[in-house]
């Protein structure tokens, strides 16, 4: 039983963990059948953009994790101020308040440069939840208690709770869990490479369908990312806003991956000049130090929920630790050090430089397409130049394996849509130096002509 203290002797022995480890613990996303033989690598230090495992092997992470590490890894200064907060005041629910949460909420909402209400959860996929049912309570409570449906888009992630989970539009990701929640619709989503319709069109389409008088909120990532990294045209979002407004929709943006300068902007949305009636951020906001989410509602949209206290118009919801203290102090010392350090530009020109070494990849047969924004990349392998086709699944993993073989993490997409396991990702700290995202990019180009060229 573990007392607290960690004894190094026995506790980081590699051998020891492995036993702890296959006797009690559930990895998620993994088949556990001959785990044996394969197992997670352990993982005992990090610094920097750099992962240290029991072997002393040095791991660039390419996905900052689950793409949440903005400030990469060691910040000695998060620690303190979490140390400091425990001691000072470790936990209150926001029955009460306290500074840490209203001046991070305070800074939020003037990163974002309109009024509005912060509601802190612990995830993104509880923030999206709250969203939802903010959405349905708020028509109710302005005369259209009718509107009750979400639309949302293939391909995009909103978690893994049951209502995040059915607005999310990944095949795999519901598979024996179905039937999800009612009231989730699915239309596509803007896609360069592979989709060529009106998508905002589309949106108008179907709430008209449905009955403007049914639909409550759609739900987008301004770049869906973990569904293959697809950035929409200039266009599309200032059209969906105008499309929501005409109709009485409300538009949530899930900015959970693209905020805190994952796209090279403090919100990737405020690069298409539009407000959203509700925001959700998640990873950055805390970069992974800490558990730490938030919903962001319009001042018009928090306005239908004041009333007489026994009117039950208030939102009916609460998390146990959202807006926990420690959470809400590492957040904002989290945003400080973006600001001191100018990360948000700093992942603008990385990324803007990446991008454009990475294209040079799309002369080989087996690369469809590299794009992205920001730190936030993928490159669409596809079995040949001649079709469109997704390269197998397998031969994608191959590419993955070898880069983390060569000291380098990226992820993949899983079967977002069948049989599309195929777009290599890049999300990583915005911290990254020149010099690493030059061993980045030249472990992925050597990983990608070695691995496939056979195809070639």
């Amino acid at each position: 039983m573990w007392s607290g203290k960690r004894d190094r002797s026995s506790m980081e022995d590699s051998a020891d963990l492995t036993k702890l480890d296959q006797r009690s613990l559930w990895h998620p996303m993994l088949q556990h059948r001959g785990i044996e033989a394969r197992m997670p690598r352990q993982i005992v230090s990090a610094s920097g953009v750099f992962l240290e495992d029991a072997n002393g092997q040095r791991l660039l992470d390419g996905v900052a994790g689950l793409w949440c590490v903005n400030v990469g890894y060691g910040r000695e200064e998060l620690a303190e101020v979490a140390r400091e907060q425990m001691v000072r005041l470790p936990y209150l629910p926001l029955t009460f308040t306290h500074a840490p949460a209203a001046e991070l909420a305070a800074k939020l909402t003037g990163m974002l440069g309109y009024a509005g209400k912060v509601y802190f959860t612990n995830s993104g996929s509880e923030a999206n939840e709250a969203a939802f049912k903010v959405a349905r309570q708020y028509h109710a409570q302005t005369g259209s208690p009718g509107r009750y449906k979400i639309i949302a888009r293939y391909r995009g992630y909103h978690g893994n709770t049951l209502g995040a989970l059915s607005a999310t539009g990944q095949a795999e990701r519901r598979v024996g869990y179905e039937p999800m929640a009612p009231g989730f619709l699915h239309i596509e989503a803007p896609d360069s490479f592979r989709n060529t319709q009106d998508c905002a069109a589309l949106l108008e389409r179907t709430i008209e369908c449905e009955g403007p008088g049914t639909v409550a909120a759609f739900i987008m990532e301004p770049i869906i990312a973990g569904g293959g990294v697809l950035v929409p045209p200039d266009d599309y979002l200032p059209r969906v806003r105008e499309i929501c407004d005409r109709h009485g929709v409300l538009l949530i943006l899930d900015e959970v991956v693209t905020g805190f300068g994952r796209t090279g902007a403090s919100f990737a949305h405020r690069r298409a000049g539009v407000e959203p009636d509700l925001l959700t951020l998640g990873k950055g906001i805390a970069s992974g130090y800490q558990p730490l989410a938030a919903m962001v509602a319009k001042q018009q949209v928090f306005e239908a929920f004041e009333g007489a206290p026994d009117e039950l118009r208030h939102f009916r919801h609460i998390n146990t630790y959202g807006g926990h203290p420690v959470a809400t102090a590492v957040g904002l010392r989290n945003i400080e050090i973006f600001e001191r350090e100018g990360l948000f530009e700093k992942a603008a020109k990385t990324g803007d430089a990446l991008l454009a070494r990475l294209r040079g990849l799309e002369d080989h047969p087996n690369v469809g397409e590299v794009r992205g924004r920001g730190l936030l990349l993928g490159i669409e392998l596809v079995a040949s130049d001649r079709s469109r086709d997704p390269l197998d699944a397998a031969q994608t993993a191959a590419v993955v394996a070898r880069c983390a073989a060569d000291g380098v993490i990226v992820g993949k997409t899983t079967n977002t849509t069948p049989g599309h396991s195929n777009i290599v990702i890049l999300a990583p700290p915005l911290v990254l130096a020149e010099d690493e995202a030059n061993l980045l990019a030249s472990t992925l180009e050597t990983s990608i002509r070695e691995e496939l060229s056979a195809k070639a």
